[in-house]
């Protein structure tokens, strides 16, 4: 059931003036966070009659601000909640009351998702625009990558991640009273020892060293396909006892077994493929753990392949990041521009008098689309040796005082990186990925509204 607001707790009155008194910050996102419009997108989460009473909304928006905004984790984020009589006033929790436990603040925000904090992130940039703090006159656009949880993958390695999975889940299944007589053997020793091997083959650094990787690569995938023998018959005779006796968690044990037994096969496949000689594999499965993420190549010498997501980041003059999308995979970057422009079009009423992107967004195209869009002056370097008039045009002052300011955006990434959250995603798949970066842009405009209202 939704809650707003929480109990109204009289025992503040009692502390001293200088106990009582939030910090300039926290103060004004305090009174900032006091609209309708960032309730709104709960409704939609909650029933309005029944179910047990949820965390009050207004004290749910601001924990999930200091966490975010201090890289904080839910158990530290709790604690420090329950230590801080400023920050347990400036999330509206009473000295009588217990701070919610960090299992409940989990759990509401898998419930909500990245649609609920899409609708909070609308309605930040709709509140700022309407106090004319947001203008967006000018917009320089940029893309990065959000690193997912995971090691750095390899093809022995993820196979046998899986046959180990696969080994607990079979117990699991077990252990609920499905194919108890089914014969099973757990390989998830037989996959080590071969890893083993593989990590001290790997310090000889000579050439019949990745022969012998590729041998014993092999014999982890011929371990993967025994097990996935063993398990298609523990699977079918789940099925069969879930047939006669259903069970939530029954059925969600062996859903979750069939996903792994698909993501097992598919790594098969991509190992099966590198061992014929094929070292580029579109769409290659990197994580049991989050299949959504994908190796992404962005040409930086010091990381040349990174695995997760893109994200599209569009700031403006003042530094408030008016649009951002977390995208599968490494989308081109040139068809996101003229989107991206549309939608802050669409939040200020009126197009940016600026536009400016590196070399990836610049196409004759974009600068035609852009023009019709009513943006005057456009920055947009083209890629490819360019024709004398269009090499005389880069050269001009205004071009280049344009060029100087696009710079800017890899600062600000940078920041929403070491500040935000932006460099590694804590939540899984893509739907985690795009909760996990619209709470780091949703604390990232609170905190740069206080700096800008100074």
């Amino acid at each position: 059931m939704l809650r707003v607001a929480g109990v109204q707790d009289t025992w503040w009155e009692v502390l001293p003036e200088q106990a009582r008194q939030l910090p300039a910050e926290l103060a004004r996102i305090d009174a900032f966070l006091d609209d309708e419009r960032f309730i709104a997108p709960w409704r939609a989460v909650f029933a309005q009659r029944l179910g047990r009473p949820s965390v009050p909304v207004e004290t749910l928006l601001r924990m999930l601000y200091l966490k975010h905004r201090y890289q904080l984790g839910y158990e530290t984020l709790c604690r420090e909640v329950a230590d801080s009589l400023s920050w347990r006033r400036f999330c509206r929790i009473p000295l009588t009351s217990p701070v919610p436990h960090p299992t409940t603040l989990i759990k509401l925000m898998r419930r909500s998702g990245a649609q609920a904090v899409e609708q909070l992130n609308a309605a930040l940039l709709g509140k700022l625009a309407e106090d004319k703090l947001l203008r967006c006159r000018k917009l320089r656009i940029d893309t990065t990558v959000i690193e997912a949880d995971i090691d750095h993958p390899t093809d022995a390695d993820l196979l046998a991640h899986g046959v180990r999975k696969l080994g607990r889940l079979v117990r699991r299944i077990k252990a609920a009273g499905a194919a108890k007589r089914t014969c099973f053997r757990d390989r998830s020793r037989s996959a080590g020892r071969r890893l083993k091997d593989i990590s001290r083959t790997l310090r000889r650094r000579t050439g019949q060293a990745l022969g012998e990787i590729d041998r014993l690569t092999g014999e982890v995938a011929a371990v993967a396909r025994a097990t996935l023998r063993d398990v298609a018959a523990v699977e079918r005779n789940a099925r069969r006892t879930l047939g006669k006796r259903p069970s939530g968690r029954l059925t969600h044990l062996v859903g979750e077994l069939a996903q792994t037994v698909a993501g097992t096969q598919r790594l098969l496949e991509q190992t099966a493929q590198r061992l014929a000689g094929n070292r580029t594999i579109p769409g290659r499965l990197v994580s049991l753990a989050d299949p959504d993420a994908r190796p992404i190549r962005k040409g930086k010498p010091q990381h040349p392949t990174q695995f997760g997501y893109t994200a599209l980041v569009a700031e403006d003059e003042r530094g408030f990041v008016v649009d951002h999308r977390v995208q599968r995979g490494n989308p081109p970057d040139a068809p996101q521009l003229v989107p991206s422009v549309e939608r802050a079009t669409t939040l200020t009423g009126r197009p940016p008098g600026t536009v400016v992107a590196d070399r990836g967004f610049g196409t004759a195209a974009n600068d035609w689309a852009l023009t019709d869009l009513g943006v005057a002056r456009i920055g947009l370097q083209r890629a490819g040796k360019p024709g004398k008039a269009r090499r005389e045009y880069e050269r001009s002052r205004p071009f280049r005082r344009m060029r100087n300011w696009r710079v800017g955006v890899e600062a600000r990434i940078s920041h929403l990186k070491r500040s935000f959250g932006f460099r590694r995603t804590r939540l899984r798949r893509l739907n985690g990925a795009q909760t996990w970066a619209g709470l780091g842009v949703f604390a990232y405009n609170l905190h740069r509204m206080t700096v800008t209202c100074r």
